[in-house]
């Protein structure tokens, strides 16, 4: 799959897990290591733990979608990113991760706001660029809502007002990633915390995106209405 895709939901996605271990088939797996360590000794903060591969996905006529994942090593996908003229390897790794929009109401016209970040020079993908906070992998066996509130605690050190609901199926063929989007309301008097993912935080309206913005912020620009 090389483009952009999304589908909307209007309930929560089920993931569907298939036991055993998925290794990309056809890959040189020598090469993986070798890629690996490279990768490990130019940034300490790798570490091969485990994450989803999306095997499929499949809409269940009501509003929402299975998502069928195997458990995979975070290795294989890290070596599909190109660094400078060195290409990625790409290994058919597609995994899932999620993602918030999340928004608070300021001033008496009740306008909204939601909350970006430029990513640091320390991560993956899209360095330097501009995207919705918070976002990550999923972790085995945890539930999307539950995941995208954990990494809004720890990228930023921010609380939710009720639960996450779940706006969206994405996949952003930047980072390889299909993605479940989730509309977050912030506590009150909500001020984010800098970690090592970001070097800088905004409140915006969600028209005023700041540039430059990453691919998959573009993508869930069209997401942010009031709902």
């Amino acid at each position: 799959m090389t483009g952009s895709r999304i589908i909307r939901l209007r309930r929560p996605p089920v993931v569907v897990a298939t036991e055993g271990r998925f290794v990309p088939p056809g890959v040189d797996l020598t090469e993986v290591d070798r890629r690996w360590d490279a990768l490990c000794a130019a940034n300490p903060k790798y570490f091969d733990g485990s994450m989803l591969q999306v095997l499929g996905s499949s809409r269940n006529g009501h509003g929402g979608v299975q998502i069928h994942v195997q458990e995979c090593s975070y290795r294989f996908y890290a070596v599909q990113r190109a660094d400078g003229d060195w290409p990625g390897l790409d290994c058919g790794v597609r995994p899932l991760g999620v993602k918030g929009i999340a928004r608070r109401v300021v001033g008496p016209q009740t306008a909204t706001e939601v909350l970006v970040g430029r990513r640091s020079a320390r991560v993956a993908f899209y360095p330097g660029l501009w995207e919705f906070v918070p976002g990550g992998g999923l972790e085995p066996g945890v539930d999307p809502a539950r995941q995208v509130v954990k990494e809004l605690e720890e990228e930023a050190g921010l609380a939710v007002r009720g639960a996450p609901i779940a706006i969206a199926l994405l996949y952003d063929p930047v980072a390889f990633t299909w993605e479940i989007v989730h509309r977050i309301e912030l506590a009150d008097g909500a001020t984010p915390e800098l970690g090592w993912e970001y070097d800088e935080f905004r409140f915006v309206a969600p028209d005023a995106l700041p540039e430059p913005l990453a691919a998959v912020a573009r993508q869930m620009q069209g997401l942010t209405s009031r709902g």
